[in-house]
């Protein structure tokens, strides 16, 4: 199940509003795609308010407002290696704020005190119910599916500054959807960044460090996750710069794809 979160766009009575929904049709072919509006929130058995919406009568937003975002770094042995790190004997875990949070579609602002921002694509993990100290055998069934990100980083801040909180953290750097898969298997998927057209990245989650069970076991260990919480599960080798006017786009295998313009903070 494909699960968005959207709004009307002018032209519907319902113009405006923002709910849940699931969308049906091949992902494929973006005229064939319908949006069943939920009549409340994903956490539970899905209940249908009758609406319905073409796709290209909405517009889709970040499929979660997530609590808080919770990324592992250096999870993947090929992407550590080409930024001179060693894969660390513990997952690297830090947060990016609620505030770093935008959609499909939506740009990414250039923050006027990095030189160097890039782009790292990576699967994330949307969490279904609260939990904490969760088994690994029982990880999943505290997930509620699947989406992509993209964990955009000010590289020459994280650098000069050692610790992450503005290099990673800065309004715009988590870009999030189209939509959260619920059924899917994340043990070994292919995923590829592109920019203007170029393929920079390519891997399969099979290569992470550490699985995502393994991660979420780690974490929830130390904190309670919520419902809507984002786990970000570490980027492929193949990162790089990403210039004003740039078009990034983020695909993960049963999924899709997450595209963002690069604009200037105005």
């Amino acid at each position: 199940m494909r699960i968005a979160r959207f709004s009307v766009r002018e032209g519907s009575p319902a113009a405006g509003s923002v709910s849940f929904g699931v969308v049906e049709g091949d992902a494929a072919q973006p005229d064939s795609l319908v949006v069943h509006a939920l009549a409340g929130h994903p956490f539970g058995p899905p209940q249908l308010s009758g609406e319905s919406y073409r796709m290209q009568d909405v517009r889709l937003l970040a499929p979660m407002l997530p609590n808080k975002i919770v990324a592992v770094g250096r999870n993947y042995a090929a992407h550590a290696a080409e930024l001179g790190n060693e894969v660390p004997d513990v997952p690297l875990t830090f947060f990016k704020p609620s505030t770093a949070v935008v959609g499909p579609t939506e740009s990414i602002a250039y923050p006027p005190f990095s030189s160097d921002v890039q782009h790292e694509a990576e699967l994330a993990v949307v969490i279904g119910r609260m939990c904490r100290e969760v088994p690994v055998g029982r990880v999943p069934e505290v997930i509620l599916g699947y989406t992509c990100a993209n964990d955009v980083t000010a590289r020459d801040v994280q650098q000069r500054e050692g610790q992450w909180a503005r290099a990673k953290g800065f309004d715009t750097s988590c870009p999030l959807g189209p939509w959260i898969e619920t059924e899917l298997d994340p043990s070994d998927l292919a995923i590829t960044c592109t920019v203007n057209g170029e393929l920079r990245q390519t891997g399969r989650t099979s290569l992470m460090v550490r699985s995502i069970p393994e991660l979420i076991a780690h974490i929830s260990e130390a904190m309670t996750l919520l419902p809507g919480d984002v786990v970000l599960t570490g980027t492929p080798a193949g990162v790089g710069p990403l210039s004003i006017g740039d078009e990034v786009a983020v695909s993960v295998e049963g999924i899709g794809t997450l595209a963002n313009k690069v604009i200037k903070r105005g």
